[in-house]
């Protein structure tokens, strides 16, 4: 009987664990599923195309050079290699105002036809217009429907998804933003984070140790949207006092903020490999004359070097993959970072703030779900480089 019972837990723990993985497996395709979805969507807004005069040379456009075009900033065909030709903007609605609902005739269906006449009268006419009423004449021509490629979202520099006609998925100042950030957090919290851990592990009484290390850990299970209220009501109104800036959600404030949400994790795991040191390296080293502020830096962190570097990834992975606290405390300022002293945007927070508002299964909607690929190949090299970091032999570094 006790067999059957022990036999029967067993086979109930593999099939969690099988279930577990299963389940993780399903989580990641569907995420990958979703996020390469966005590179089968035209680079204009989905359901609608851009027509040119039959006599324009130019066939395609990529997204920045639409977007550049509708901003006013490119105002002659010759600078995208076409003729001479001012560029005439069109949109839908413009049609209206130019003909009576009368001439549209019984359910708008001369609104084909008198596009037509609107964009064949203007060589240099673009117009954006719902597909469904694209004109049917000779006269007219669509550009050529560019997908959404690798370069406009790894390489482009700006995030704007509700820019018309050509939504801007540039993740670099998302990329940017979120490295910087979670840099300069760890530059922060690792002296301070390495000192603790020293104290704890070396320094501190018995009675102390009992106290701080329980308390520590205790900063750990603090809800992350209490440290972001408490960067948005402390910190960012002083450092904007302090620094003299015109706003206090910057890059910096979300890296202290950060910094102080990681020392947790570097304090503890630190600590942990520092204690593990073997007392008999200990008393080796004061037997053979050294002091202990010289055992401490010279055996004992060496010894302890690979779970301090495990701690210091493992900080970085709790920095990168943080959403509340940053943005709450950063600005959310989708550009790319010039300044510590400036307003950013990380890639958690741009989810967090877009993915209630994105149209499921649009261009947005897929293009956030890429971020978060992007974040868990950021979080999986994390966590990879510390499990190997953390098996390397204790003391090899001594």
């Amino acid at each position: 009987m006790r067999r059957f019972i022990e036999k029967t837990i067993e086979n109930i723990l593999r099939l969690s664990g099988l279930a577990t993985t299963i389940i993780i497996l399903l989580m990641v395709v569907f995420l990958f599923k979703e996020g390469f979805g966005l590179f089968k969507n035209p680079v204009v807004e989905r359901g609608h195309v851009l027509c040119v005069n039959a006599s324009n040379k130019i066939e395609y456009l990529n997204s920045k050079e639409i977007k550049l075009i509708f901003d006013g900033k490119i105002e002659n065909w010759n600078k995208l290699g076409g003729e001479d030709v001012a560029i005439e903007l069109f949109r839908f609605n413009e049609i209206f105002s130019r003909y009576s609902e009368e001439e549209f005739g019984e359910d708008y269906k001369k609104l084909p036809e008198k596009l037509g006449e609107v964009i064949s009268s203007s060589p240099g006419m673009i117009a954006f217009i719902p597909k469904q009423y694209m004109p049917s004449t000779q006269q007219v021509k669509a550009l050529a429907e560019e997908k959404i490629g690798g370069a406009d979202f790894f390489g482009g520099t700006e995030w704007i998804p509700t820019s018309v006609p050509s939504p801007q998925f540039g993740v670099l100042p998302l990329v940017l933003g979120t490295l910087l950030v979670s840099l300069v957090a760890i530059l922060i919290a690792l002296p301070l984070g390495l000192g603790v851990a020293i104290y704890i592990s070396e320094l501190a009484s018995y009675g102390t140790r009992k106290i701080l290390k329980p308390a520590v850990e205790l900063l750990a299970g603090i809800p992350s949207v209490v440290y972001g209220f408490f960067g948005l009501v402390v910190l960012v109104p002083l450092v904007q006092k302090a620094l003299n800036l015109p706003v206090g959600e910057t890059a910096f404030t979300g890296s202290l903020v950060l910094a102080i949400m990681a020392l947790p994790t570097i304090i503890t795991v630190a600590e942990d490999a520092m204690r593990s040191t073997p007392s008999a390296m200990r008393e080796a080293s004061l037997a053979l004359g050294a002091t202990h502020w010289q055992t401490i830096y010279k055996v004992i962190i060496p010894y302890a070097s690979s779970g301090i570097s495990a701690a210091v990834i493992l900080g970085i992975g709790r920095a990168v993959g943080e959403t509340m606290a940053v943005l709450m405390v950063t600005g959310n300022a989708a550009v790319i970072p010039t300044s510590l002293f400036a307003p950013i945007r990380t890639i958690p927070a741009a989810i967090a703030a877009e993915l209630g508002e994105a149209p499921v299964g649009g261009a947005h909607y897929q293009a956030l779900f890429m971020l978060g690929c992007i974040l868990f190949m950021i979080t999986l090299v994390m966590s990879i480089a510390s499990e190997l970091i953390s098996k390397r032999q204790p003391g090899k570094g001594v």
